[in-house]
């Protein structure tokens, strides 16, 4: 094993630098936002099983790397992996909502598009998913942008969705993660969530959801 464990020291490296952030109390990521809020409070107690080393996560990876410079080498215009941060107040106490947006478009000083870049095995019936749809709105708003993309990769399709602004309450959103009052978000989170055999309130899988991405 050469190449295998190279990419797994990489990944290790990775979830270890981010560690302190994951367990610190006063941090909420985007992704946190549009989903279960009982996650975040079982990753902050047992943050070591949130660590995923698996074929479908690191292809994810490097088709965000692939696409990622090839749009970023096509125009200056373009950056990628841009770091996004607001502070929330929720009753007197602060919060970091934080987040890394896979590219936006700039003029000059000014984003001017924000872009999400999703994989998966075949493009989804329902594409494109809500929790994509609300990611994307959420660093619209953090952002001050009022147009962005969903792209979705598969073996078969590449396709995109415009979104645009609005219609998402980030503050509430905070507010409901921060009090864990969603749990789950969405029916079928807890079918792939790294923590539902010590949940208490992980559900009986019903329908399919996209985990991918």
């Amino acid at each position: 094993m050469v190449v295998l464990e190279e990419i797994y020291r990489a990944k290790l490296r990775e979830f270890e630098d981010k560690l302190h952030e994951m367990i610190d109390e006063h941090t909420i990521y985007v992704t946190d936002l549009v989903s279960c809020s009982h996650k975040r409070v079982l990753r902050r107690a047992y943050p070591l099983l949130a660590f995923r080393f698996e074929p479908q996560i690191i292809l994810g990876d490097m088709v965000h790397a692939g696409v990622e410079k090839l749009v970023v080498e096509s125009s200056p215009s373009w950056r990628a992996e841009v770091h996004v941060e607001r502070v929330y107040e929720v009753d007197g106490t602060a919060y970091r909502v934080l987040g890394r947006v896979d590219l936006v478009q700039y003029d000059g000083a000014k984003p001017i598009r924000v872009v999400e870049v999703k994989t998966a095995r075949t493009l989804p019936s329902k594409a494109p998913y809500e929790h994509h749809v609300m990611q994307l709105k959420v660093y619209l708003e953090l952002m001050g942008v009022d147009e962005g993309y969903l792209v979705y990769i598969t073996p078969e399709r590449i396709t995109e969705f415009r979104v645009e602004r609005g219609g998402i309450d980030v503050e509430e959103l905070v507010r409901q993660t921060v009090y864990d009052v969603a749990r789950p978000r969405f029916n079928w989170e807890c079918r792939y969530c790294s923590f539902k055999r010590i949940c208490p309130y992980a559900r009986p899988e019903e329908g399919r959801g996209e985990a991918e991405g």
